[in-house]
């Protein structure tokens, strides 16, 4: 018998609550410039509860080559790397139009 999911009621194959998660959330990419004059892009507006924002950030981070933390429920990363965070999130399947880069 298969896994049914807590939220929907729907068998785990059938579940759509990560995508419908992903759908709602409206994520916000910027940059902004820390101690000494050094860039950092900032991306928060995820969902804690629907997404491993720590898990998020160490896969961030590795295609972005650059290094990072996830605090606060925000992802921050070293370097003005706005154009690659959201090519990274609307490849994990946040809709682009839900991402506003500024």
């Amino acid at each position: 018998m298969a896994e049914i999911c807590p939220v929907c009621g729907l068998p785990k194959d059938l579940c759509v609550c990560g995508v419908l998660s992903k759908e709602q959330q409206k994520i916000r990419v910027r940059r902004d410039t820390r101690k000494w004059g050094k860039p950092v892009t900032l991306i928060d507006g995820v969902d804690q509860k629907s997404v491993d924002i720590g898990r998020l950030a160490q896969r961030m981070k590795a295609y972005c080559a650059c290094g990072g933390t996830a605090k606060n429920g925000e992802i921050m990363l070293q370097g003005d790397h706005r154009s690659k965070a959201r090519e990274f999130l609307v490849k994990e399947g946040f809709p682009p139009e839900n991402i506003e880069v500024g």
